[in-house]
């Protein structure tokens, strides 16, 4: 079945608002010929009349009123499109999607979301909550454009991963215990413990740090969200290790925090597909970098 074009209905209801087919013409800088081949068009792809003249002015008919009407929701959706996707191409609107864990989810997006909402109101920024490897499948797969991973990550063919924040994982430890000033791996391993469960990069860091000096705890519960990790510090339940983002605010007066030795850090990276990238996912880009520290 013929699908009836934008233009013939443009001429259509041109014709009926001024009344006139060489008005119209006028009106969209049409040759007279083209305006009366574009109501043919559409009488013949229709099967009646759309328009009769009365009293020297041309009129619609019953069906051309229906088709008027329909035309002028038709051609107003048109170019609320247009208008839509211009909005996005020059980045005052659009949707960008970002994958991340829990951890940079509840600790570092809030910030982002607040800074994107006073700069760029009309972005949506949809989250999800994924494991590095889960967010860099999708970022693949192109059902996201921006990721937060844990570093270090290899390479990946089409995608640019770049580092992002350096955070040290302090211990957080009950306060009611009695704690020393720094904590070793020694001591803590012989602590109850709340740790990361083994998905996500945090858990083999730490397994790591431990391992380091010999040591390979078993901890009494492992979790993958770290302010319920938290709250069960808080309780008395056992100690933790977890990154601590300086522009967040301290923990509960249950809980003391204490340096590590050695150091360890969690390192970020902000991933998204290589080259050209939609303004929108720039601006959120640009707020992710203002939240970067070294």
């Amino acid at each position: 079945m013929r699908e009836i074009s934008l233009d013939r209905l443009r001429t259509l209801v041109a014709i009926v608002d001024l009344g006139s087919f060489a008005e119209a013409a006028r009106a969209l800088h049409l040759a007279p010929p083209t305006v009366s081949l574009h109501i043919a068009d559409l009488e013949s792809r229709v099967g009646g009349k759309l328009l009769s003249r009365t009293r020297g002015r041309i009129q619609p008919s019953t069906i051309g009123e229906t088709l008027v009407e329909r035309a002028r929701r038709l051609l107003a959706d048109a170019e609320q499109a247009l208008e839509d996707v211009e909005r996005q191409v020059q980045g005052l609107a659009g949707r960008v999607r970002l994958g991340a864990s829990t951890g940079a989810i509840a600790q570092l997006l809030p910030q982002a979301l607040e800074t994107l909402g006073q700069r760029h109101p009309a972005i949506d920024l949809q989250v999800a909550v994924l494991t590095s490897q889960e967010t860099l499948k999708k970022l693949v797969e192109g059902s996201l454009e921006i990721g937060l991973v844990a570093l270090p990550q290899p390479q990946v063919k089409g995608l640019r991963i770049e580092p992002w924040r350096r955070d040290p994982v302090m211990a957080f430890l009950p306060a009611r215990w009695e704690c020393p000033a720094i904590v070793t791996s020694g001591w803590l391993a012989t602590q109850p413990l709340i740790l990361n469960d083994n998905t996500t990069r945090l858990s083999r860091l730490t397994s790591e740090w431990f391992a380091s000096d010999g040591h390979q705890p078993r901890p009494r519960i492992q979790l993958n969200y770290n302010d319920a990790i938290k709250s069960l510090v808080a309780a008395g339940y056992g100690a933790t290790l977890l990154p601590h983002e300086a522009s967040t605010p301290l923990p509960d007066t249950r809980i003391v925090m204490r340096p590590l030795q050695p150091l360890l850090w969690r390192e970020l990276g902000v991933a998204h597909r290589a080259g050209e990238v939609e303004r929108s996912t720039q601006h959120v880009l640009d707020v992710l970098w203002g939240l970067s520290a070294g």
